[in-house]
C-alpha cells in the first residue's frame, strides 16, 4: 500500500487507524516516522513519504515518534493472510528466529539461500532480515525498559543484543533517548506490575478495531486443557512452553487493547511470547476488509451486522493444537478436554503457578513419542493415527509452524492415518493460521448452512463460499456463532 502515495495521504490525513502497521509516514522535515492515526498536525504532502514497514524507516535515518509511537503498531495484516516466503519470513522474523539462529537458520527453514531472502525482503518490505530483527530487538528492548526493574545489561541481552554499546547505539539512533532516559520519561505514566507479583511484565497489546471478544475467549475458554488452561476472574491464563523455559501468560479483553500480563523464566523469550500471543488472539487481523467482504452476502451480512470483528482463536503451539484435533475426533468438547488432559497429567512438565490453578505445561512432541500406545484408552485405529502424529511431529517429517507452507502441510497431514478433511482444516485455521481454511462438514457449520439458507450438502456449501475467499475462516466463526454452544459466548 506504501507505493500508493494518494491513498495514504488520504488516511493520515483522516488519521484512520485502520491503516496503522500497513504503512508508516516519514516526515521528511522533522525526520521522525509515524502510524497513520499519529495524533499530531499532519504535514504537508511533499513533506511526506511511505514505507512498508518501521524498520526501513529506521534504515532511511528516520526517527520513531513519541507521542504516536509507531514502534507499537498492530502487525501488517498481510504476513497473516499469505503463505508465501515474505510472509512466512516475516513471521519467523516476529518469532525471534534470526535472534537465535541467524538468518542462515532463517534461510534454512524456509528453503532458500540467505541471498534470495534478502533480495526477497528488501524488494517488499523495504529492509533485509538482520534490519527487520534489529527493528524488533529496539521495540522489545523499550518494553522491557518501561514495564520493569530489570537493570539495562540485562535487558540488552534478554532484548536479544550482543553487546550493551550495541544496545544504548540502536535505542538512541531508533527513539532519539537513551535507555536511561527512556525510563525516566515512562515512569511518569507506565503501567508497572501490580505489588506482590514480581517478575510480571504487564502489557498492552494493540489490535485493529472492531474486536468482538465472545467467540475468541469464549472458544479458548471452552475447549481449555485443565491444567494448561483456565478462565478466572475474567481472565484467559495459560502455560507457554519457549525456547529458554517456560512462561505463563493472562490475557484479558478491553475496548481499545488486550491486557496482558507474562511471567517468564527467561526474559529472552518475550519476543516470541508476545508474537504466540498476538497470532492466537488473530490481533494482526483487518477486521474491516474481512467483515465488507463477508457483508456482501446477503444471507451473512446480519450475522456481520449483529457482531462485526470476530476473530480466529488459534493457538501459541501449532504441534500441540494438531494433538488436540485428533484428540477431539467425533467427541464432544468436555470429552475432547477430558483425553487432553489425561495427556497432560501424565507426560506433562510440572510448573508452578502462584495466581491460579495452572500446574503443567502440554508435553511436547518428543515426550509424546514415547508414549506406550496400550496406555491411550482410544480404539486401535485412533491410537495409530495419534502415534504416527507423536512420531512424525518428533522427528521433523512434519512441520508445523510459523513456517509452513499451507497446502504442504496439508498434503504432509494427508498422508497420515485418520486425517480426514475437517480435521486437516481445522488444524490449517487455528494452528496453521490460513484464513481461508473451511470446515463445510463440520457438523455446527452444517447446521447453520441450513438454519440460513445455504447449500447443505458439502459440495454445494463449498461451491457458495468461493464468494467468500479469501477470508472463509472468518466466515466459519459467524456460522459458528448462530448455535447456542459455550464456544460463542464470553465466560462469565
Amino acid at each position: 500500500m506504501h507505493t500508493d502515495t494518494e491513498r495514504c495521504v488520504r488516511a493520515v490525513r483522516s488519521k484512520d487507524a485502520r491503516f496503522d502497521g500497513w504503512f508508516f509516514t516519514a516526515v521528511l522535515t522533522t525526520g521522525i516516522y509515524c502510524r497513520p492515526s499519529c495524533p499530531v498536525v499532519p504535514p504537508k504532502a511533499e513533506n511526506m513519504t511511505f514505507y512498508p514497514s518501521a524498520a526501513a524507516c529506521q534504515q532511511a535515518g528516520f526517527r520513531a515518534c513519541k507521542r504516536c509511537r509507531p514502534d507499537t503498531s498492530p502487525g501488517s495484516p498481510e504476513w497473516n493472510a499469505r503463505a508465501d516466503a515474505v510472509a512466512r519470513a516475516m513471521r519467523l522474523i516476529q518469532d525471534g528466529v534470526v535472534d537465535r539462529e541467524g538468518v542462515p537458520g532463517l534461510a534454512a527453514r524456509l528453503g532458500y539461500s540467505a541471498r534470495q531472502i534478502e533480495r526477497q525482503l528488501l524488494a517488499e518490505v523495504g529492509a533485509g532480515p538482520l534490519a527487520l530483527a534489529r527493528a524488533q530487538r529496539a521495540q522489545t528492548a523499550r518494553l522491557l525498559i518501561e514495564t520493569t526493574d530489570l537493570p539495562m545489561a540485562e535487558v540488552a541481552f534478554a532484548a536479544g543484543f550482543f553487546s550493551i554499546r550495541t544496545f544504548n547505539d540502536t535505542v538512541r539512533e531508533v527513539f532519539a533517548l537513551s535507555p536511561s532516559e527512556l525510563r525516566t520519561r515512562a515512569a511518569r505514566q507506565a503501567t508497572k506490575p501490580a505489588p506482590g507479583t514480581p517478575g510480571v511484565l504487564a502489557l498492552r497489546l494493540p489490535f485493529r478495531a472492531p474486536l468482538n471478544p465472545d467467540n475468541l475467549f469464549g472458544h479458548l475458554a471452552a475447549t481449555g486443557v485443565p491444567g494448561v488452561e483456565e478462565w478466572r476472574d475474567g481472565t484467559y491464563r495459560r502455560t507457554l512452553t519457549l525456547p529458554h523455559g517456560h512462561g505463563i501468560v493472562s490475557l484479558a479483553p478491553r475496548p481499545d487493547h488486550i491486557a496482558c500480563r507474562l511471567s517468564l523464566t527467561d526474559a529472552r523469550d518475550l519476543t516470541l511470547a508476545i508474537s504466540r500471543c498476538r497470532r492466537m488472539l488473530d490481533l494482526d487481523a483487518d477486521p474491516v476488509a474481512v467483515d465488507d467482504q463477508l457483508r456482501a452476502d446477503p444471507l451473512l451480512a446480519p450475522l456481520v451486522d449483529k457482531a462485526p470483528g470476530r476473530r480466529v482463536p488459534r493457538t501459541v503451539d501449532a504441534a500441540e493444537f494438531a494433538v488436540r484435533a485428533v484428540l477431539g475426533q467425533q467427541v464432544s468438547t468436555a470429552a475432547a478436554r477430558t483425553h487432553a488432559a489425561r495427556l497432560v497429567t501424565a507426560h506433562g512438565i510440572p510448573v508452578d503457578d502462584l495466581e491460579g490453578g495452572l500446574t503443567h505445561l502440554f508435553p511436547t512432541p518428543e515426550a509424546l513419542a514415547g508414549v506406550d500406545p496400550d496406555t491411550l484408552a482410544f480404539p486401535r485405529s485412533r491410537r495409530t493415527t495419534l502415534t504416527t502424529l507423536f512420531a512424525a511431529l518428533a522427528d521433523g517429517t512434519l512441520r508445523l509452524g510459523a513456517d509452513s507452507a499451507w497446502d504442504e502441510a496439508r498434503a504432509r497431514l494427508a498422508e497420515l492415518p485418520g486425517f480426514g478433511p475437517w480435521t486437516i482444516e481445522v488444524i490449517a485455521m487455528r494452528a496453521l493460521g490460513d484464513p481461508d481454511a473451511f470446515l463445510p462438514t463440520d457438523l455446527g457449520v452444517r447446521r447453520a448452512a441450513s438454519d440460513l439458507g445455504l447449500p447443505a450438502t458439502p459440495a454445494a456449501l463449498t461451491a457458495r463460499a468461493a464468494a467468500w475467499r479469501p477470508w472463509r475462516a472468518y466466515a466459519v466463526q459467524y456460522l459458528w456463532a448462530t448455535g447456542d454452544h459455550p464456544i460463542n459466548h464470553l465466560p462469565v
